[in-house]
């Protein structure tokens, strides 16, 4: 990067911005259950594949089935937190990766009890800029850990 003009470098430093705002919007959208409208942070042909401490879980194509299936999904928690940690993005023209950590915390009732399901999660991105907008194409979800308690009422 420091051969690079300052336009390039300035591009280099919004892209950067962009994917971050692109993580953390999905976070967000994650969080409020808005699946409909998350599902178009992802390429039209994009690919989930989601491993549980290593092993796949799920390999999901194209915008429709990743909202059917998190949709779905988030359907089982009443409450969803996602704590969005480093982001450490590689630019190469209108394409990206990262790798993006998180701590997503899922809260549900069974038996009667309220659960609070806290996970590591790493994600291997990949990123694509079409109309001038930065798009998930592929996410690899790497959920590495969990720990699972009860919490306390009140």
């Amino acid at each position: 990067m420091q051969n690079n003009t300052l336009e390039q470098r300035i591009q280099t430093l919004e892209d950067k911005v962009a994917l971050k705002a692109l993580v953390d919007t999905f976070a967000n959208l994650a969080d409020q259950k808005d699946l409909a409208t998350q599902s178009l942070l992802f390429a039209e042909d994009a690919v989930v594949d989601t491993y549980f401490e290593g092993q796949l879980f799920a390999s999901l194509r194209g915008r429709k089935e990743i909202q059917e299936t998190f949709t779905g999904f988030m359907a089982n928690f009443e409450t969803a937190y996602h704590i969005n940690g480093q982001h450490t993005a590689e630019i190469d023209g209108d394409r990206a990766t990262a790798v993006h950590y998180c701590l997503v915390v899922l809260v549900n009732t069974v038996d009667g009890k309220k659960m609070r399901n806290t996970n590591g999660v790493y994600y291997n991105d990949e990123y694509v800029r079409q109309d001038g907008r930065w798009l998930i194409s592929k996410r690899t979800s790497h959920f590495t850990w969990r720990d699972t308690m009860e919490m306390a009422a009140g």
